[in-house]
């Protein structure tokens, strides 16, 4: 059980699991969801971003966080169906606590090359009082000129991203420490397979742009702990808990996280187009909002292990 995305996780006990998790295995789906705090309508507001992907299906959706009424329609789905190509760029106009919201995005051309976001091509935007509080993809100037709207005076500060993803001994995934650097790419690997009941000692290695950081061996014994690294001038606290991975039959997932504390100088931290527990409400005064300040973010990464 986590606190909350930015916290310093209590327990990792992949085992007292999530619904959620039971529903990628189900489905067979990755996951990516991401998690902004902006300035909305005056107030804090967090947006949820999701990518998903399994046989069948493909989407976005898009989430708001802190509307009065739980029964309010805050979210905006988009199902990119092989069959219906007019859902691959549209609109939707919602209300959220009395305040007009519009969600465009244009996808008809997005490059996904095989992954669950897209890389190139697109654009999803979020609109409010004639703003764009939330642009995501690289046709900025097409999304301002579908909108009609200019861009917001504060950018969106990107908290947390959750991934589901599925291998047999290696996973990995990208993300940019410094929002005008490079993606870096962080792979975890299991050298050997097994207990240690049956002569196998299992390690595990934690690597970033190939790189060893975390070298863990005896992990039938160390397989939950942190370790602090220092990588292209950042602290990066890793948490790790594999225990499902060695004692628990059939799939089951272990869980990391990578908490950086991003500075001031550094305006935000980005994953491939933007994985985690949902923010708490967080409607507030904007002046509870600094952009500019020092902020956390944790990348949650679920690693489904399949035999």
């Amino acid at each position: 059980m986590l606190q909350d995305p930015i916290g310093i996780p209590a327990c990792f006990s992949a085992a007292a699991g999530e619904d959620h998790s039971q529903a990628v295995t189900r489905s067979g789906q990755t996951l990516f969801r991401s998690v902004y705090k902006t300035k909305i309508g005056g107030d804090c507001r967090c947006i949820t971003v999701t990518w998903f992907k399994h046989l069948l299906l493909h989407g976005l959706s898009v989430s708001f966080d802190g509307a009065e009424s739980p029964e309010a329609d805050n979210t905006c789905k988009v199902e990119l169906k092989p069959w219906c190509f007019w859902r691959k760029q549209g609109s939707k106009r919602f209300s959220l606590d009395g305040k007009a919201l519009d969600v465009f995005w244009d996808l008809k051309a997005a490059k996904f090359h095989g992954e669950t976001e897209p890389s190139s091509e697109y654009y999803v935007a979020v609109v409010c009082d004639q703003e764009v509080v939330l642009l995501l993809g690289d046709l900025k100037k097409d999304a301002y000129r579908k909108t009609g709207c200019r861009p917001a005076l504060i950018d969106p500060i990107l908290l947390s991203r959750k991934e589901h993803v599925f291998g047999k001994k290696k996973f990995s995934t990208r993300l940019k420490l410094h929002e005008k650097g490079r993606f870096h790419e962080i792979s975890i690997e299991c050298k050997n397979r097994g207990g240690g009941g049956d002569g196998v000692d299992p390690a595990m290695e934690i690597r970033i742009d190939g790189h060893v950081m975390i070298h863990v061996k005896h992990l039938q014994w160390k397989f939950r702990g942190n370790e602090t690294i220092h990588f292209s001038k950042v602290k990066v606290e890793v948490y790790w808990d594999v225990h499902d991975w060695l004692f628990s039959p059939g799939l089951r997932h272990a869980l990391f996280i990578f908490k950086l504390t991003v500075p001031a100088t550094s305006p935000a931290i980005s994953a491939p187009s933007s994985p985690l527990s949902q923010p708490s409400r967080s409607s507030g005064s904007v002046d509870d909002f600094d952009p500019n300040g020092s902020h956390e973010f944790c990348l949650f990464l679920y690693a489904w292990k399949v035999e």
